[in-house]
C-alpha cells in the first residue's frame, strides 16, 4: 500500500508538472468559419501570409509594399487612415531614421481619454520575414477589430490604432508619435503587441511610472482566459534596459501600457526562420485570447482612473486566473510565515519530532545540493560551449536544441539530488530535515521584501509548506497524498520558471534553472522522503538525462531545420582603392570559405570600423577581394563661413545607389559647438556641445528610408574635420557585379549584423573639395577685444 500511495504520488507530481504548462496558453487555433464575433487563428493568418512574403525593414521596397496593404486592410474594416512620416533623431544612440507610421481611429461616444493598439510592422534589417516579430502583433489588432466591429458595439472611448515603423531601428515610430502627434495627448493606455521568438506563452507585461494596482485589477476584470503574468518579471524588467515602444509612451508620455510578448523558440527571433510556417498557431490564438476581451473591456472602461500610486503582487494560477494583492501585505505574510515557522519549530522540538542532528543533516544535504547544482549548471553549459564550439554562432544564446538542454540539466540535477537525500536523510525525521528548506525559503523571502517585492508571492508556496511541516510534527505517517497536494502551488509557480530563464535570458542562465530546480525540490521533502526508492529515482533520473543528452548530440549539428547562420560582407575602401571579403562568423562554413578561403586574415588587419550589432559582434576575419566600380556618395558643400575661429559648414551627402544606411565619423577631438543632421539639432551634453563627451569617432547611424540625402551642418573651432563615412546596401546577393553562390540549404544569413551587404568607405575634408561645389563661401577674420 505504502509502494502504491507513492506511485501514485509521482504521477501527481508529474501530472501537476505537465499542468502547470499546459494551462498556460491555447492548445490549438481557432477555424475560419467559427462566428464572426470571436477571433480567429486562421483569418488572421491570411494576412499575416502576406506581411511576411519577405523581409520588410526599412528603405526595402517590401516595406512600402507591407505600408500599402496594411492602409488598405485598415480602409476594408471603414475606417479613415493617415500616415506620419518625419526624422527621428535619437542622440543616445546616434541614430537618425524617417519612420513612416500608420494610423487609424475609432470615434467613441464619449469625451474622455483614448484606448490605443500598437504594433509595428517594419522587419528586422536584413534577413527577417517578421511573421512573429512583430507581424503576429499586427494581425492580431487587425483581427481582433474585425471581430469587435462585427458586435456591432460603440465604443465609448476613441480608439486609435498605431502600426508604427523603424520599431527595430530604435523605436523611431513610436518616439515620432508620441512627441509630435495631435493624437498622443489623448492616449491614456497602450495595448502592445510583440514577439522575441515563434512559439510558447505570450507574457504580459506592464509599462508605468506609478502603482500597477489599478492596472492589474483592470486587467483580472477583462477576464482574458491564459493569462500568463507576474510581479516578478515586472519587478526584473524594470530594472532592465528596457526596448520596446511601450517603453517610449511611458518616458515620453507617461502613458501607461500593457504589452504582450511571447519568447520561446527564441532561436528563430530576427532570422530567416521568422516565417508564417514557424509561427505556432496557438501562440497567436493566445495573443488574440488577450486583445479581443481587453479591447472589449477598456473601450467603455474609464481610462482616466487607471493610475494609481499602489504596486500589487501577482501572478497567474490555474483555475484561479490570476492571485494579485496589495504590497502592503507582504510584510505581513513574511512575519506570519516566520512566526509560524519558529512556532512549529519549538513544537516539534518539544515534542521529540524534530532532533539537531536531523535538522544538522538537512542543511547539508541542502546546501550540498545546492553547490552541486549550481556548479554543475554553470561550468557544465561552458563545458558544452568547448564541446560544441558551433554553438557561439547563435549569438542569442538559445540552440536548436536549447529545451533538450534544459531537460538534461534540470533532470541531472534531480538525479543528484534524490541521491544526496538517500544518503543524508535515510534514517532521519522528515521534520527535521525540512527545516533546512522551510528556512532558505524564508531568508529568500526577507531578501525579496528589502530587494524584488514583485517576487512576494514566492511565500504563497511556503504556507502550504507549513502545512507539510505541522502535519509531519503531528503524524509519524501523513497521507503522502495529501502532503503531495500542498506541494501544488510550488509546482504550478515555479516548474514553469525553471525553463523560463534559459528560454528568456539564454542558456547560460541554466545556472538559475538547476539552483530553483534545489529550491523546489526542497519544498517537496515532506513528499520525497518517504519515497522508498530514491536510489532508483536517482538512476532513472539520470538514464533519462543521458537519454536527453544524446538527443541534443544528435541534433548538435546544422541541417536544413537547424540552419547554421553565417555572414558575408563585402568591403571596400574607397581611400586607396583596396577591397575584402568579411565575416563576423568565427567557425567559417564551405560557403564562407569560398570567398575568405581555408586560412583569412583577422579582420582587425584590414579594417577598423564595423556597423556593429546587439551583441557587440564585430568583423572576426577578411580577405582580399577583388575591386569593383562602386558608386560612392556626391558631396554638396552649401556654406563654409569663418567667423573669427569658428568655421560653420553645411554640406549634403546623396547618395548615387541605393544604399540603407550610412555612418559618419570624426576624431573625438574635433568638438562641434552646434551639429544638424536633415533639420535635426544634436542638443548640448553636459559639456555645452553637441556629443562633447564622445569616446568613440562615430557621430551618427543614418538609415536610409527613401535614399534620401544627409545633409550635415556643423559649427566647430577646429579649422578643418575629416571625416570618413560608409554606405551599406544589403544587395550583395542580387547586385550585377557579383556573383555570389546561394547558401545551402543548412545555411541562412546571420541575425543582429548587417551581412550579405557592400560596404564602401571615404573619407573626405571640406577643404579638399573643388571650389565649384561650393555654394556659399565667406571668412571674416575677427580680432578678439583687448
Amino acid at each position: 500500500m505504502k509502494k502504491f500511495s507513492a506511485v501514485i504520488s509521482l504521477l501527481l507530481i508529474l501530472g501537476l508538472v505537465y499542468f502547470s504548462f499546459y494551462s498556460l496558453m491555447p492548445r490549438s487555433g481557432t477555424s475560419a468559419t467559427i462566428s464572426e464575433t470571436k477571433f480567429s487563428t486562421q483569418r488572421a493568418i491570411v494576412p499575416l501570409k502576406e506581411i511576411s512574403k519577405a523581409p520588410h525593414y526599412v528603405g526595402s521596397a517590401e516595406h512600402e509594399r507591407v505600408r500599402m496593404y496594411l492602409i488598405d486592410q485598415l480602409r476594408a474594416l471603414g475606417m479613415q487612415v493617415e500616415e506620419q512620416s518625419g526624422f527621428v533623431l535619437q542622440t543616445e544612440g546616434k541614430s537618425l531614421v524617417k519612420p513612416t507610421n500608420i494610423l487609424a481611429r475609432i470615434p467613441g461616444s464619449g469625451s474622455g481619454k483614448a484606448l490605443l493598439l500598437l504594433s509595428h510592422y517594419d522587419s528586422a534589417k536584413v534577413p527577417s520575414y517578421g511573421a512573429s516579430d512583430a507581424g503576429s502583433g499586427v494581425v492580431t489588432i487587425l483581427e481582433s477589430l474585425r471581430a469587435y466591429l462585427a458586435g456591432g458595439a460603440t465604443p465609448k472611448n476613441d480608439i486609435i490604432i498605431l502600426f508604427s515603423d523603424s520599431e527595430e531601428l530604435g523605436l523611431d515610430g513610436a518616439v515620432l508619435f508620441v512627441k509630435e502627434h495631435p493624437w498622443a495627448k489623448d492616449v491614456a493606455l497602450v495595448l502592445n503587441f510583440e514577439a522575441r521568438g515563434s512559439g510558447g506563452p505570450s507574457n504580459m507585461i506592464l509599462e508605468t511610472n506609478q502603482g500597477n494596482a489599478n492596472l492589474i485589477k483592470a486587467f483580472a476584470e477583462a477576464k482574458s482566459e491564459y493569462p500568463v503574468a507576474s510581479s516578478l518579471m515586472y519587478s526584473i524588467y524594470k530594472m532592465l534596459p528596457n526596448d520596446t515602444d511601450s517603453t517610449v509612451f511611458r518616458e515620453e508620455g507617461d502613458i501607461d501600457s500593457f504589452f504582450f510578448a511571447f519568447i520561446d523558440d527564441h532561436f528563430d527571433y530576427h532570422t530567416a526562420n521568422d516565417t508564417v510556417e514557424n509561427l505556432n498557431e496557438n501562440t497567436l490564438q493566445h495573443q488574440g485570447s488577450y486583445l479581443l476581451p481587453l479591447l472589449q473591456y477598456f473601450a467603455d472602461a474609464d481610462l482616466a482612473s487607471l493610475k494609481s500610486n499602489q504596486d500589487h503582487v501577482y501572478v497567474n494560477f490555474p483555475f484561479l486566473k490570476l492571485i494579485h494583492y496589495p504590497f502592503s501585505w507582504i510584510l505581513s505574510m513574511l512575519l506570519i510565515a516566520i512566526a509560524g515557522f519558529f512556532i512549529l519549530l519549538f513544537y516539534g522540538m518539544m515534542k521529540g519530532r524534530i532532533t539537531g542532528a536531523a535538522i544538522g543533516k538537512g542543511f547539508i544535504a541542502l546546501v550540498v545540493g545546492l553547490i552541486a547544482c549550481g556548479v554543475l549548471g554553470y561550468f557544465g553549459w561552458q563545458l558544452l560551449l568547448v564541446l560544441y564550439p558551433q554553438y557561439n554562432e547563435i549569438q542569442h544564446g538559445f540552440t536548436y536544441n536549447g529545451h533538450t538542454y534544459i531537460a538534461f540539466f534540470v533532470l541531472l540535477s534531480l538525479a543528484i539530488l534524490f541521491a544526496i537525500y538517500r544518503k543524508w536523510g535515510k534514517k532521519q525525521e522528515a521534520a527535521g530535515l525540512f527545516v533546512a528548506p522551510l528556512t532558505i525559503w524564508l531568508v529568500i523571502n526577507t531578501v525579496i521584501f528589502l530587494y524584488l517585492k514583485g517576487a512576494a508571492y514566492f511565500i504563497i508556496p511556503v504556507f502550504f509548506a507549513l502545512l507539510s511541516f505541522w502535519m509531519l510534527i503531528k503524524q509519524e505517517r501523513p497521507h503522502l497524498l495529501l502532503l503531495t497536494l500542498l506541494a501544488t502551488p510550488a509546482l504550478f509557480f515555479f516548474s514553469p520558471l525553471i525553463q523560463f530563464f534559459p528560454v528568456g535570458l539564454g542558456l547560460e542562465m541554466l545556472v538559475i534553472s538547476c539552483v530553483f530546480t534545489v529550491l523546489t525540490f526542497g519544498l517537496l521533502v515532506p513528499v520525497f522522503h518517504f519515497y522508498s526508492k530514491k536510489r532508483l529515482l536517482a538512476i532513472v533520473c539520470l538514464v533519462v538525462a543521458i537519454g536527453f543528452f544524446i538527443s541534443a548530440h544528435l541534433s548538435s549539428d546544422f541541417s536544413e531545420t537547424r540552419q547554421k547562420p553565417n555572414s558575408l560582407v563585402y568591403y571596400q575602401n574607397a581611400d586607396d582603392n583596396t577591397a575584402y571579403w568579411v565575416t563576423y562568423d568565427h567557425l567559417l562554413d564551405p560557403w564562407t570559405k569560398g570567398y575568405l578561403g581555408e586560412s583569412p586574415t583577422e579582420a582587425s588587419t584590414f579594417i577598423s570600423n564595423a556597423a556593429g550589432s546587439k551583441y557587440n559582434t564585430g568583423y572576426s576575419f577578411a580577405a582580399e577581394a577583388p575591386e569593383k566600380d562602386i558608386a560612392s556618395f556626391e558631396i554638396q558643400l552649401k556654406q563654409d563661413t569663418l567667423i573669427g575661429n569658428e568655421r560653420n559648414v553645411s554640406f549634403t551627402l546623396v547618395p548615387k545607389r541605393k544604399i540603407h544606411q550610412l555612418l559618419l565619423f570624426a576624431d573625438t577631438t574635433h568638438v562641434f559647438k552646434k551639429l544638424v543632421f536633415n533639420g535635426k539639432n544634436v542638443a548640448p551634453d553636459s559639456t555645452g556641445y553637441a556629443f562633447g563627451t564622445r569616446d568613440h569617432n562615430g557621430l551618427l547611424r543614418y538609415f536610409l528610408a527613401n535614399n534620401e540625402p544627409l545633409e550635415v551642418s556643423y559649427v566647430s573651432n577646429s579649422p578643418s574635420v575629416e571625416f570618413t563615412a560608409l554606405e551599406y546596401s544589403f544587395d550583395l546577393l542580387e547586385h550585377p557585379q557579383f556573383s555570389i553562390h546561394k547558401r545551402t540549404k543548412n545555411m541562412m544569413p546571420k541575425p543582429f549584423v548587417v551581412t550579405d551587404a557592400i560596404v564602401v568607405k571615404r573619407s573626405f575634408n571640406i577643404d579638399s573639395l573643388p571650389a565649384r561645389n561650393v555654394d556659399s563661401v565667406s571668412y571674416q577674420i575677427q580680432v578678439p577685444y583687448e
